[in-house]
């Protein structure tokens, strides 16, 4: 079994659903710490002036590693989501399948989640599935005997979940083998893989393709009966720790 272990992040990329996609299990790494400007609170959507970030304030946050995803509250002013919603209309409203794609969003924001990860997982969920991914989900935070730091903390997760393969974003490699190739997968009888992923084209406004944005952007453009597909189209095979070191 592979699987796949991310934070929640808020609005994902693509390349995030094509992990969700390419794994037999996902796990949402939603007691991992949240931190102020990073992808688990903050993404970006393409609008006629170029690209505009769209940030989720916290309510109380610190950098202590206690905020994590599963207690760390979002502001409950409702002015953010509205502004969020409005960006996302004034960009978009002209896409070929606005209509339907801005209803799911106004559901998430009218559904009062009060924690950053509540937030992100809904998000993340409902899309995979409208998408017609079927990897199941799971929480470490609901996971037992869980523990360790970074690379170890992930080998744990696996093993709780009888993975024999682990399949990492390849950004984690600089963590997981900071010490040693491989890191604690090295002699654990769990594989590491990275995620190979060349970022597709698809139709979008404008002269040139600006890629890298919220998966909101594609799906906007495409619908999610195309989203998938699309996405696949970007996939490679995965990478062993040595094959990832040629391809960056």
């Amino acid at each position: 079994m592979i699987a796949a272990i991310m934070q929640p992040t808020y609005l994902p990329w693509i390349g995030y659903f094509d992990l969700i996609d390419r794994c037999d299990h996902f796990v949402f790494l939603d007691d991992a710490q949240v931190l102020k400007r990073s992808w688990g609170v903050r993404n970006r959507v393409l609008g006629q002036n170029g690209e505009t970030f769209l940030t989720v304030p916290l309510t109380g946050h610190s950098q202590s590693a206690d905020c994590t995803f599963i207690n760390t509250a979002i502001d409950a002013n409702p002015k953010w989501r509205k502004t969020h919603l409005s960006t996302i209309q004034h960009a978009y409203s002209k896409a070929p399948h606005f209509a339907e794609v801005f209803e799911s969003l106004e559901d998430l924001m009218a559904a009062g989640h009060e924690t950053i990860g509540a937030l992100n997982k809904h998000f993340i969920k409902a899309t995979a599935e409208r998408m017609g991914i079927t990897t199941p989900f799971t929480e470490s935070s609901q996971l037992s005997d869980v523990n360790g730091a970074k690379d170890e903390w992930l080998l744990s997760i696996c093993r709780a979940i009888d993975a024999a393969t682990y399949l990492s974003a390849p950004g984690s490699a600089a963590y997981i083998e900071h010490n040693q190739e491989a890191g604690a997968f090295a002699g654990s009888g769990v594989e590491l893989r990275y995620q190979h992923f060349v970022h597709p084209d698809y139709p979008q406004p404008g002269d040139a393709f600006v890629g890298f944005m919220s998966v909101v952007d594609l799906l906007m453009n495409c619908g999610y009966g195309s989203a998938l597909e699309i996405i696949r189209s970007g996939r490679r095979p995965m990478l062993t720790s040595a094959a990832l070191k040629e391809v960056t």
